[in-house]
Parts: C-alpha cells; structure tokens; sequence
C-alpha cells in the first residue's frame, strides 16, 4: 500500500484539514504544484499520516492539460463539495476561452451556502465570478486580465478586484494573480490547523523564503523599469485599474501612504513623468483600444476612459495621435492597414 493510499483511507480524527484542487484546462503547473509540494512535504515529514488530506477532482476522470502541456488525471468525481474544507481551483495566466461547465458552478455555489472555503489561483477567479460566489468580496486580479473581466463581469464593483497584490484573503474567499505568492497563500491556509514549525520545516526543505502577504506586488507593466519601487509599481496598477475613474492625485497618494509631493518625485524620478501623465498616457491607450475593438460611441469611449466629455478626449487623442478619434477609428480599422 502506498503512502497516497494511506492518505486517502486515514480515519477523520487523523485529519487536520481536508482541499479539494480542481484544474481548470490550461492551469497554471506551479501554482498547483506549490501547494502540492508544500502539502506533499508535511506529510512526509511525520511517521503517520500527515494533518492534511487532498484530492484532485473533476467532472470526469480525464486527464487535464495544464498551460505547460504535462496532463494531470483527477483522482476522483467532484461528489460532494462538504466533503473539504477549502476548495482550490486552479486556472491559467490567461484569460479563460470558454464559459466554465454547469456541474463545476453548482458545485461552487453549494460549497459556499455551506460556508466553505472557496480559493480562485491565476484565471480560477474567473470560475467563482460566473458561479456567483464573489458577491462582496474583493479578490486578486492579473492587471493583464482585468479589462477583459470587467467586460465579462460588469456587475462586480470595480472596487472588489485589486490587481496590485498578488494576494487577498477575505473571509472564506481567496484569491491570488499567480507567481511566487501561492506559497504564501498555501502556507497561510494551513497554519490555520498545522503547526507553523511543521510548515517552517516544510518550506525550509523547498527553499522557500515566505514574505509578508502586504508586501507582493504584482509585476508592473512592460514599460514600467522591474526594479522600480514598491509604491511605484502599485501606483502604476492601480492607475490602469482604475483608468476609466481617474484618480486624483490625492485619492492615489492617499491609497499608497503618501503624500502627493513623494509620489509625483517617485514617478519623476524613476518614470521621468508625473502620475497625472502616465494616467493621462494610459487613458488614452485604453480609449484607443475601445475605438479599435468596439462599436462604442465616441461619447461613451470618453466616459469609460475617464475623461470628462468627448470633447476633452478628441483635444487630448489628437495631440498625441494625430488624429480625431473618429478618423484615427476609421484608419485602424481599415483592412489595407493590417497585416
């Protein structure tokens, strides 16, 4: 017998805490594969089994593909979601292509009207959103995802999706963008019920140094220098995710901790520009973006671009474009002009 098949028939009084992983197709491999070694660890690190119990399940038993190509074959049916206490599902770093099936969404909103804990890894976020489980929760968002899920989820408040942390714990709801910060949320999640020297050991043996949840930050945008500073690179996501409001300067500084003096000489001296600019520059990508992609009126752009009118739009678009947003519309979207 093997050590999975100990784990598997242990009695309920041996079990400290019991997840669930569901693979979304094309998951992320390390963020499920963090939390596998993590819990994979502490099991090995004790002569009985291990305070944890897990299972990879799905609808079917059919081998799920992640964003690497290696497949990972669930090791039992979805069943009964009270049969965890913390179900994961791990999706991918970019945005779902299909709506998630029936069963899997029924599944979620059982195991949260019976007030389990729902954890959303990478693009897994997208599957509690169109299951309705986020309702008053704010969770971790990739800044790369998130004008297509305000698109695809226009009820939810803008206020709820952070897309500078990688990772928000609220309530019985979790979230994480994906990277190095899901050992932290597996680490967090099982300190609840595992000993932290056991964890510590644990973490120890992987090579892993855990920061403090307050202090990932999501990538920055292309364009912006890796090395910046923290409040820097959190001013700048936020600045894109909440393009369509348009902060104020103190609105910003004031989120940040600072005053709107040390952050407009963070942004001079690390960006060469103002917050104000850089706003102003990511507006209007955003309002170009809309008259390439969208059949928008010229009005409503504007609005959704956080400028005051169409007027104030087409001054500012065509001093950095050219052109008016109509012209400069039409030359985009003509077909001699693609490739």
């Amino acid at each position: 017998m093997n050590k999975n098949d100990i784990t598997a028939i242990r009695p309920d009084d041996a079990v400290h805490i019991r997840l669930g992983f569901v693979l979304l197709p094309q998951f992320a491999m390390g963020a499920f594969a963090a939390f596998a070694d993590l819990l994979g660890l502490l099991d090995a690190q004790v002569d009985a089994p291990g305070p944890c119990a897990w299972e990879v399940v799905a609808d079917t038993l059919i081998p799920v593909r992640s964003a690497s190509g290696v497949q990972v074959v669930p090791t039992d049916l979805l069943g009964d979601p009270l049969r965890f206490d913390y179900l994961v599902v791990v999706g991918g770093p970019l945005a779902p292509v299909a709506p998630f099936e029936a069963g899997l969404l029924a599944w979620l909103q059982r195991a949260a009207a019976a007030g389990r804990h729902l954890v959303g890894l990478a693009n897994g976020v997208y599957a509690l959103a169109q299951a309705g489980v986020l309702a008053g929760h704010r969770f971790s968002l990739g800044g790369n995802l998130y004008q297509d899920f305000v698109r695809r989820f226009p009820a939810i408040a803008p206020d709820q999706l952070v897309i500078d942390r990688q990772l928000i714990f609220d309530r019985r709801r979790i979230s994480c963008a994906g990277g190095p910060a899901v050992m932290d949320v597996a680490a967090r999640i099982l300190r609840r019920q595992v000993p932290a020297a056991d964890i510590q050991q644990a973490l120890r043996c992987l090579q892993t140094d855990i920061e403090q949840p307050h202090t990932r930050v999501q990538p920055p945008p292309p364009d912006v220098p890796a090395d910046s500073p923290p409040a820097v690179r959190r001013a700048v996501l936020l600045i894109q995710q909440y393009a369509g409001q348009a902060l104020t300067l103190p609105q910003l500084a004031d989120r940040l901790g600072l005053s709107p003096r040390q952050l407009q000489r963070l942004f001079k001296q690390h960006l060469g520009t103002t917050p104000q600019g850089h706003a102003r520059k990511i507006r209007l990508q955003l309002a170009a973006w809309m008259l390439r992609h969208t059949d928008k009126s010229i009005a409503a752009i504007a609005s959704e671009s956080g400028f005051s009118d169409a007027a104030h739009m087409g001054r500012i678009f065509r001093a950095e474009y050219g052109q008016a947003p109509g012209l400069w519309r039409r030359h985009a979207n003509d077909p001699k002009n693609t490739v």
